[in-house]
């Protein structure tokens, strides 16, 4: 749809943006969201489509699990300890996914340092499954899942230390 220009990045990112400040008041499965950013990164998307100078993920919008760090932008771990650390560099899968021409919507919640199972175990709060809300969705990768199943993001990284996104 990208690609073929039936619709634009920016129309993309803001209808999941829209998504989000609708729905994750219930979910609790961001902790940041990168809205200016985000739609700064659409435009460029739109005009490398444009171009013709796209690679694979140009435009497509997507949120990154908290544990994973990314330039300038809070990562917490979900932990109290690290509520104010902003890093200085992208983890390589953000710079991989920034290389494809991914869009990040924000970061998600997950357990503490990626260390429990339900992701209950947040300093911003527990995650609620969509489907059921009084379920957990699992994780130490939940605010991913969350996300994605509750089509509030397309897509969303994770890490798999016991079996969390398998």
């Amino acid at each position: 749809m990208l690609q073929a220009g039936e619709v634009s990045s920016v129309e993309l990112t803001r209808y999941f943006l829209d998504r989000i400040k609708g729905n994750d008041d219930r979910l609790n499965s961001f902790i940041t969201v990168c809205e200016e950013d985000a739609l700064a990164q659409a435009k460029e998307s739109d005009e490398r489509l444009k171009a013709g100078d796209a690679p694979a993920l140009t435009g497509v919008p997507i949120a990154h699990k908290d544990i994973f760090c990314t330039d300038g932008i809070k990562t917490s771990c979900a932990s109290k300890m690290l509520d104010n650390f902003i890093s200085p560099y992208d983890a390589t899968v953000v710079s991989n996914m920034r290389s494809a021409g991914a869009v990040m919507l924000g970061k998600t919640n997950m357990d503490e340092f990626a260390m429990g199972s339900s992701n209950e175990t947040s300093y911003y709060g527990a995650v609620k499954n969509p489907w059921n809300l009084k379920a957990v969705p699992g994780g130490s990768s939940g605010g991913s899942a969350a996300a994605v199943a509750a089509r509030i993001a397309p897509a969303a990284t994770g890490t798999d230390t016991g079996g969390s996104i398998r």
